[in-house]
């Protein structure tokens, strides 16, 4: 009997022991995200040059939305390790907003696709709603979509009728509200289709950004960072699929490994889900060149702040250092107008050309 009491003792120490190193994991990391796209959003808020541009309106919206989907992700899964029950009132809401955000990631990233294939192709005839005006009616729109999804998911489930939404506490789980096999089937159906549609739109603007390469003479220099872009997209879209990955990497790890159940789930969800969203609005963020700048000289401040016996002899102070970022980004923005009009010469030479054959027929 003592035997007994001290294995089950030891189960639950190592269990206690488990939660607190799987809590001590993920708390960190969120953090450091938070303060990534904290940085970010504030260089957005600050400098109006990126608040003129579509492109970074929607990556500013994308930064907003996995967000979002991070926190509540992170409280679900604190609400599971300390095995919390709260009221269904006060779950379903998360949940959904769990999953509109999951699915407003991949039609954020297919939007970001389709606005630099019509900065490339047309440059001087942009639609008026991706506008950096309009471009909001694009984002609230890519919201409603999202919503749709999930309210029909959890209007085709079954209800129990006992269930009172208001005073029933449950441990907040996904499968909670999605159980039924025809739900199931639903979310795995929209899951397919979403992303097998981004991926078409991500693949079409790649194919056809590169013809238009080949017929137009404009700055190879913005083309090519408009496909390496729609490519970073693609490679975003593929850190979302991780999440699907789940049933094979259990399956993997239940034949090669003895692991636990909750050991199974932490892996998978730390792997693929979390690490997922947090390197991809980081990558993209870090790879652009303006925004790049930007986030070194703001941690540069932030530095100098903190230790100002270290910066005492800098040349520089830290208004000094966002001027010049400023002046840079001022130049970048002048180098795209300067390939803009190229092409417009470019358009002009092949009308006049166009003009003077015309005008040789009516001679002949």
């Amino acid at each position: 009997m003592s035997n007994l009491t001290e294995l089950q003792t030891n189960a639950t120490s190592h269990k206690s022991l488990s939660v607190i190193i799987k809590v001590c994991v993920v708390i960190p990391f969120f953090c450091v995200f938070l303060c990534c796209i904290a940085v970010m959003l504030h260089i957005f808020a600050s400098h109006r040059q990126f608040l003129d541009t579509s492109r970074y309106i929607l990556f500013a919206s994308m930064l907003v939305n996995d967000t979002l989907q991070l926190m509540t992700s992170v409280l679900l899964f604190l609400f599971v390790m300390g095995r919390v029950k709260f009221g269904l009132v006060y779950c379903v809401p998360l949940l959904f907003l769990s999953t509109a955000t999951f699915h407003n990631t991949t039609f954020i990233l297919a939007t970001m696709s389709l606005e630099r294939y019509i900065a490339i192709v047309y440059p001087l005839r942009r639609p008026a709603s991706w506008r950096s005006d309009r471009i909001w009616i694009i984002i609230l729109s890519l919201w409603f979509i999202s919503c749709i999804f999930p309210v029909i998911d959890f209007s085709i489930g079954k209800r129990d009728p006992s269930v009172d939404v208001l005073s029933t506490t449950v441990h907040c789980k996904p499968s909670l509200l999605t159980a039924s096999p025809i739900q199931k089937l639903f979310k795995a159906a929209v899951s397919l289709l979403f992303f097998a549609v981004v991926a078409v739109i991500i693949l079409f603007t790649y194919v056809r950004i590169l013809l238009e390469t080949r017929k137009l003479r404009q700055d190879r220099v913005s083309v090519n960072k408009a496909v390496h872009t729609v490519l970073l997209h693609g490679f975003q879209l593929l850190l979302s699929v991780l999440a699907f990955s789940h049933p094979i990497t259990e399956s993997l790890i239940v034949l090669h490994a003895i692991w636990q159940p909750e050991d199974i789930a932490f892996f998978n969800y730390f792997s693929f889900i979390l690490i997922p969203r947090f390197l991809s609005p980081l990558i993209y963020g870090f790879r652009d060149q303006s925004l790049r700048g930007y986030i070194g000289k703001t941690f540069l401040c932030c530095s100098k702040k903190v230790k100002p016996w270290l910066w005492v002899k800098a040349d520089l102070t830290c208004e000094e250092d966002l001027e010049a970022g400023e002046m840079y980004t001022s130049l970048l923005n002048v180098r795209q107008a300067i390939s803009v009009e190229r092409k417009l010469i470019d358009d002009l030479r092949t009308y006049i050309d166009h003009e003077f054959e015309r005008l040789q027929d009516i001679r002949r």
